[in-house]
């Protein structure tokens, strides 16, 4: 439903305070404009530079309302009604002169006058700050972003030489590649690959996105080069994700995959794979890291969690990689004690995006210590799957070897050391080290110490614990542990002599 629609159902209804959130002040203006003039109504803007004007009369000035003063040109809305039609008045940015007693008391008494005078007041406002006492009396409207048929009509707009639009799948990436725009980073982005590529390509707008991202310091875009290819081991898990996400389709929500969480031994790359999978599945890595949205003003956490989870839906479809998400979520129990409550708002936040998100965002959230989660963070239907990266074996550990010997360099046919019980960050760390100081594979594994042995208990308990709990991310299946040991109790002997 467009803006327009959405507020012509609340003015017939005579809800004569409206709150439109919109970041397109301009494309908001013409819709408004549009609706009046359609209706039969009158129309007033006021901004804080040009004052009090009536578009569409007189170049779009009236006599002078008390200049660029906010609290002037609420009194005069009465002035501009008329018996037979109604009048809005349009805010532009007026939440900032909220701070005023005297401009919150003018709203408040013009809004409960609009029910007799049909006047209504309109705030158009990036933000929603809506003072304690115009709560009840304010409507939140929002001004959606535009879809896919918008950018595809902004994109032919703005490529209007044959070839310099792609048609099929390489228009659906663009379009991918500009959801979440504005209209205007749309056009921009647009104009910028044309001047680049001469044609609209996907690369000028993921820029245009990732210096947005940016902007918003609550997520990051990760454009790398890896792939499943620069990944050794893990079979099932690629093939899975792989499968999940190119099957998935747009036209029924209740079929797009939601995400996996990846638990495994600290090195067995679960954070190599989050960042390949993007690019195998041509996908943006949206990077959430949760300890960034901490703020130090109350409310602003939450309010940061719920925004990046709106940029991330904004830019669906895409991977949002969460790292070591134990980290950050191990105090949720204890936040009433710790931090007043803020880490279990947050973590509640999240859950509540996690089920009722229909966006196709897919999660990738890592994690070395299962235990220190909440039960209900990877119950069902949270994540479409959870995956053990237990230690490699000896195929595993072949493949790795033989992929950071040709990435490194490395003389392929000499001796590879000990390397039982190593992890593919092991691996390649002996692997650099061999070509830094240009020495044999087997003296450089001399400076390698394996995780395995530095932290053999935390190692031992986590495989002991994903045994048939766990799907395995290399042989697929439910992880079995490796050699537990018997649970079964051992018999006595009632003769105390045999024991």
């Amino acid at each position: 439903m467009s803006l327009s629609q959405q507020l012509a159902e609340y003015i017939s209804a005579a809800f004569t305070g409206l709150w439109v959130q919109s970041h397109e002040h301009d494309d908001a203006l013409a819709e408004l404009a549009r609706m009046c003039r359609d209706n039969d109504w009158r129309l007033a803007v006021w901004d804080v530079e040009r004052g009090l004007h009536l578009p569409g009369q007189a170049n779009g000035q009236t006599a002078d309302a008390g200049g660029n003063d906010p609290l002037a040109a609420i009194r005069s809305l009465n002035a501009v009604a008329s018996a037979d039609s109604s009048a809005l008045l349009v805010m532009v940015n007026a939440h900032r002169f909220m701070q005023s007693a005297e401009i919150v008391q003018a709203l408040a008494q013009q809004i409960s006058a609009g029910k007799t005078n049909r006047t209504f007041v309109v705030v158009l406002s990036p933000l929603v700050q809506v003072p304690t006492e115009l709560e009840k009396l304010f409507v939140i409207v929002e001004h959606e972003l535009p879809s896919r048929e918008q950018l595809a009509e902004i994109a032919r707009g703005i490529a209007v030489e044959d070839g310099e639009l792609p048609e099929g799948a390489e228009l659906d990436t663009v379009l991918d590649a500009a959801a979440g725009l504005t209209r205007y980073e749309a056009e921009a982005a647009f104009s910028l690959s044309l001047v680049r590529h001469s044609r609209v390509t996907p690369e000028a707008v993921w820029e245009l996105k990732a210096g947005m991202l940016k902007k918003s310091g609550l997520l990051s875009l990760h454009r790398g080069t890896e792939d499943f290819n620069t990944l050794g081991g893990l079979a099932s898990l690629k093939a899975f994700c792989k499968r999940s996400l190119l099957q998935t389709g747009r036209a029924n929500p209740l079929k797009r995959p939601r995400g996996t969480l990846l638990l495994g031994v600290p090195g067995t790359g679960k954070s190599a794979f989050a960042k390949a999978l993007g690019r195998e599945s041509g996908r943006p890595t949206l990077v959430l890291d949760v300890g960034s949205l901490m703020g130090s003003l109350v409310g602003s956490t939450e309010a940061n969690i719920r925004q990046a989870l709106r940029i991330a839906d904004a830019m669906a479809p895409c991977i949002l990689f969460c790292d070591e998400v134990e980290k950050t979520l191990s105090g949720v129990a204890n936040s009433g004690q710790t931090d007043s409550g803020v880490s279990a708002r947050l973590f509640g936040s999240l859950l509540t995006w996690m089920n009722d998100h229909v966006t196709d965002v897919y999660l990738v959230a890592t994690c070395n210590d299962i235990s220190k989660l909440p039960p209900e963070f990877g119950r069902a239907e949270r994540f479409d799957g959870i995956f053990f990266l237990n230690l490699p074996g000896p195929q595993e550990r072949r493949v790795i070897w033989d992929l950071y010997l040709r990435q490194f360099e490395l003389a392929p046919d000499q001796k590879l050391p000990n390397d039982e019980q190593w992890t593919g960050a092991e691996i390649r760390s002996c692997c650099r080290l061999a070509a830094l100081l240009d020495v044999p594979l087997v003296q450089a594994a001399q400076n390698v110490v394996p995780v395995a042995m530095t932290a053999a208990e935390s190692v031992e308990r986590l495989r002991s614990w994903a045994g048939g709990r766990c799907l395995d991310a290399d042989r697929g299946g439910i992880y079995q542990g490796n050699g537990a040991k018997s649970t079964a109790r051992r018999k006595v002997s009632r003769n105390p002599l045999n024991n």
